[in-house]
């Protein structure tokens, strides 16, 4: 006989606002060099390919370990895992700070990625553990989406604000009293949950996962910054050859770091494909925004990230209203399908931006943003419910990659649409730099006299904004088309899933969990 899952408590809400702590770090180290690298020009001299490495290193590292470690939590402990990886981002983090070479400044990088591949497939883990009835989770995972998805706001605001009254340090030593905090409170609040039946680590998967997720985001990244190039193409058909060596090896492995058993779950493959195709749609309007601030209204880098900030107003209500309607009964598939067209409408409010629409582009940030906050967080809910409890790590990792292939793919295919339209509302008669990117133009135009500066600068603000305008078009579609087939492809997707059932009616068997975590 089914019997209803236990509440969370009090101890379970507590244990949730520790965990949103490194999540928020973790999501604000993507963006908190913005306004530092000066600084860490001046004081550590980087070439110029060591200074992009200081940008990129901690999102390669990241993006290429999230399944490793989202495989290993579940076999040694996600809790265990958590605070190991708190530990080394916090360490990161002092030898970050105090970095005397820009070498060493990189190797902290890499590591802070380490850390950060281990903190967020794990929390949302454990959030999967401690929540096991329906609506307490679908809010604790709201949550979960709300913060991570502001921190990469918080960050460059953070960042802003501590180095014009600090030294460029400060912005890594902010981590560590939150490190030092889930260290001391983890082992006390936090449940440990494992896997009891995990199999043999697979070795041979951790190469073959970072030589397929590496060289993807790699060569998308790139395409969306340098635009067309042999190189990156060549970079992601490689990541692609090492993507289904690594498929035919999880299915194969008598012991697989992912298993195929997970994408049999009701409701994981279409979560995972549309949550995917959300972050797309989130970080494509990101590539211009920031852009449309700085250089088309002529913020200063603090005051744009100030503005920035306005949209998540939004997304703080978001999250917490869709849980508030699903626990009201009201069917995901709506709820998904309502923030994909939210999200389209945020890309339509977009395009009617002209060169002088600072509301209008923060009302369209705040519209997407909730929209895609609304979706990501019920398709997290649906995928960590699908999958069996003792592979919430796995099942939290491929998420998390989604997340980070997506965001990629989404700056490069609309950013090459935005370029597109740009390049071809540019005159063909003016100087190469002013063809390729606005702030090649606006250098140029500054160089010319007079009026003929302030006609490059002009048209190439309007072109621009046309190559927004268009990529949003892009974006409200693609996303539109998102909604059709969350509309189709959820429709029989029950509010509880057979893998809480069965959590339910076998309850504390398939988790090692106790609050003492033995």
């Amino acid at each position: 006989m089914t019997t209803n899952p236990p509440r969370a408590g009090r101890r379970e809400w507590t244990a949730l606002t520790v965990l949103m702590l490194p999540l928020l770090l973790v999501s604000m180290d993507v963006s908190v060099l913005y306004f530092a690298i000066p600084q860490i020009s001046a004081d550590l001299d980087p070439s110029g390919t060591q200074q992009l490495w200081i940008f990129d290193i901690y999102g390669f590292v990241l993006a290429g370990l999230l399944m490793t470690m989202g495989a290993l939590g579940d076999r040694i402990g996600r809790r265990r895992l958590l605070l190991i990886g708190a530990a080394a981002f916090g360490a990161a983090s002092l030898l970050a700070a105090y970095a005397h070479t820009a070498e060493t400044l990189i190797a902290a990088r890499a590591v802070l990625g380490i850390g950060g591949a281990t903190l967020m497939p794990t929390t949302m883990a454990l959030v999967r553990t401690m929540f096991t009835d329906p609506g307490q989770r679908a809010k604790a995972i709201g949550l979960w989406s709300g913060v991570m998805t502001a921190g990469i706001a918080l960050g460059s605001v953070m960042s802003g604000v501590l180095v014009e009254h600090f030294w460029w340090g400060s912005v890594f030593l902010v981590n560590l009293p939150a490190m030092v905090l889930l260290l001391v409170l983890g082992p006390v609040l936090l449940p440990e949950s494992k896997n009891p039946s995990p199999g043999r680590f697979d070795l041979w998967s951790v190469p073959l996962s970072l030589a397929a997720v590496l060289p993807v985001i790699y060569g998308v990244k790139e395409l969306a910054a340098q635009g067309w190039n042999v190189r990156y193409v060549v970079s992601i058909t490689v990541g692609l050859l090492f993507a289904a060596l690594f498929v035919h090896r999880q299915r194969t492995s008598a012991s697989p770091m992912i298993s195929p058993a997970l994408f049999r779950g009701h409701g994981f493959t279409p979560a995972l494909v549309l949550n995917t195709v959300s972050a797309f749609g989130m970080m494509g309007s990101a590539y211009f925004t920031t852009q449309y601030l700085q250089s088309v209204l002529g913020k200063s880098a603090l005051e744009a990230a100030l503005w920035s900030l306005l949209p998540s107003v939004l997304i703080g209500a978001a999250a917490p209203v869709a849980a508030q309607l699903a626990q009201r009964g009201v069917e995901r598939a709506y709820l998904v399908t309502a923030g994909f067209t939210i999200a389209a409408c945020g890309y339509g409010l977009l395009a009617l931006a002209g060169t002088d629409s600072l509301w209008l582009v923060l009302a369209a940030c705040g519209v997407l943003a909730a929209g895609i906050v609304v979706v990501m967080s019920q398709l997290t809910d649906l995928a960590l419910s699908s999958a069996p409890v003792e592979k919430a790590g796995a099942a939290s990792s491929l998420l998390e990659t989604g997340t980070e292939f997506g965001g990629a793919l989404g700056m490069a295919a609309l950013g090459s649409i935005g370029t597109a339209v740009y390049r071809h509302g540019i005159p063909s008669d003016t100087p190469a730099p002013a063809q390729e990117t606005l702030g090649g133009a606006l250098a140029v135009a500054a160089e010319l006299p007079g009026r003929a500066g302030d006609a490059l600068a002009t048209a190439a603000r309007e072109a621009f904004t046309d190559g927004m305008q268009g990529a949003a078009i892009a974006g409200a579609l693609l996303l539109l088309a998102a909604a059709g087939l969350a509309a189709l492809g959820l429709r029989h997707t029950p509010v509880r899933t057979e893998a809480e059932t069965a959590d339910t009616e076998n309850a504390g068997q398939a988790d090692s969990l106790s609050p003492s975590g033995v």
